[in-house]
């Protein structure tokens, strides 16, 4: 929610370039708020899932997951395990992969025994879009606030309606206390639709 939804808005960096220019001098002084927020916020399909773009990424993950499964249930021996992220990050990606440690290799996961997590980065992404929805709602005055760098009422919404609980409800039960509705990924649709739209003229 703050890396993406904040950190990548046009309001957030409203507020962060004038700071940055305060820090960095020269080196930001030419710079727009529509050339950063184009900049942070541009899709291209890369090799690298930590630096992929918010529509790409979970395709990524989609990558990651189906090869676990396709792992587990034997349908795919480790040896063949390179040649077939190799096949989908064409496929799905349209990315030639040059090498394992640019490919198969790339996440630590794996390799510590963590299989079956990538997918908690995209539930971590449709909740953050969910949620975001309500908190939009919540906070008519949310974008102005960002925008001079006031992320206390974000912070207190935060606080009072999820950080409160702790584990004390599912992730799955936690959404649909606060946003009325079980997880969809219709928020995280029109979130991407919403911003990426103007952003390239579709």
């Amino acid at each position: 929610l703050w890396e993406n939804l904040v950190g990548r808005s046009r309001p957030f960096w409203e507020w962060a370039l004038p700071e940055a220019r305060a820090i960095f001098g020269g080196i930001a002084h030419d710079l727009s708020v529509d050339a950063v927020y184009g900049a942070v916020n541009i899709v291209e399909p890369g090799l690298i899932r930590v630096d992929s773009d918010e529509a790409t990424y979970n395709l990524h993950i989609m990558l990651r997951f189906d090869l676990e499964r396709a792992l587990l249930a034997g349908d795919l021996s480790v040896a063949d395990l390179p040649g077939a992220w190799n096949e989908r990050m064409r496929s799905d990606l349209g990315i030639v992969v040059p090498d394992d440690r640019r490919g198969v290799l790339q996440d630590v996961h794996w390799s510590m025994g963590a299989i079956g997590y990538f997918p908690t980065y995209t539930l971590g992404n449709l909740y953050a879009a969910q949620m975001w929805e309500t908190i939009v709602e919540d906070l008519p005055g949310l974008d102005a606030q960002l925008g001079v760098g006031d992320f206390a009422p974000l912070l207190a919404w935060l606080r009072q309606h999820i950080h409160v609980h702790g584990q004390r409800y599912r992730a799955a039960e936690l959404c649909e206390k606060v946003t009325g509705k079980p997880l969809t990924h219709d928020p995280l649709l029109r979130y991407l639709e919403g911003k990426l739209a103007p952003l390239y003229g579709l």
